[in-house]
């Protein structure tokens, strides 16, 4: 309870730890405030559907609350939101305001418990965060839209953040890095999907540094930093030491 996880990704595809987590707390039954940003709702509902769990069922039953970021984007852009009397939380696009206060208030809202609630804790998603950068929302913008969820999600009500960034180390956009580098000074745990510096193959797809943040909690012990390759299959993702996949033996 209570933590930020920071997904990271350079040189390859870190979605598939989107969809274990949001299977996982839902499985768990915990209560989930997911801001889809990247994907429509069908795509994360196959895939989910995949690993044993249907949104549309949580959805109905209030355990799951999806924010489809990208027809918000466009009912915003068409004034659709506002002519249904429903202000949109992703109001910083129309230009009447520079903050995310709008989609905050939207995850508050979401993740507060009522009377008849029964889950075991909120969880905010959020896939990715660097969309809204390219939707032209201020790097101080998103770092305060980050900070207020912790205090409201992680230390008011207890809850769980996972949060996923893409980077790249040789890139020039200045503003992405900065919330990535901001983001991984404040994570509880990191987890860092990597593009194989040898390419591709087929037996390994990449490798994830696993970073966890002990200097965060206490300031004399060192990170602890567990480095493994993996396989993305179809229903799974397969983990072993550097060195010993099907290639190598």
């Amino acid at each position: 309870q209570g933590r930020f996880t920071l997904l990271r990704d350079t040189r390859t595809d870190g979605s598939f730890l989107v969809h274990h987590f949001l299977s996982f707390y839902l499985r768990a039954g915990c209560k989930v405030c997911f801001l889809a940003l990247l994907q429509s709702f069908s795509h994360y509902n196959i895939v989910a559907q995949k690993l044993g769990v249907s949104l549309a069922a949580a959805k109905e039953r209030g355990q799951l609350v999806f924010l489809e970021g990208l027809k918000s984007c466009l009912d915003l852009v068409f004034g659709e939101e506002e002519q249904q009397g429903q202000p949109s939380p992703l109001q910083f696009l129309s230009g009447s305001t520079s903050d995310l206060r709008a989609l905050f208030d939207f995850v508050r809202v979401s993740l507060t418990p009522s009377d008849g609630d029964s889950w075991k804790g909120p969880v905010l998603l959020v896939d990715d965060l660097s969309v809204l950068l390219s939707l032209g929302a201020a790097p101080v913008a998103v770092l305060d839209f980050i900070h207020y969820c912790r205090v409201s999600v992680c230390y008011q009500l207890k809850g769980n953040i996972v949060v996923l960034v893409h980077s790249n180390e040789d890139s020039e956009d200045e503003e992405n890095e900065l919330i990535v580098n901001s983001l991984c000074h404040h994570s509880d745990l990191i987890l860092w999907a990597e593009g194989l510096a040898t390419g591709f193959c087929k037996d390994v797809h990449g490798q994830i540094k696993i970073i966890k943040r002990l200097s965060l909690r206490q300031a004399a012990e060192q990170d602890l930093v567990q480095i493994y390759q993996y396989k993305i299959q179809d229903r799974n993702v397969t983990f072993f030491a550097r060195g010993l996949s099907a290639a190598v033996l």
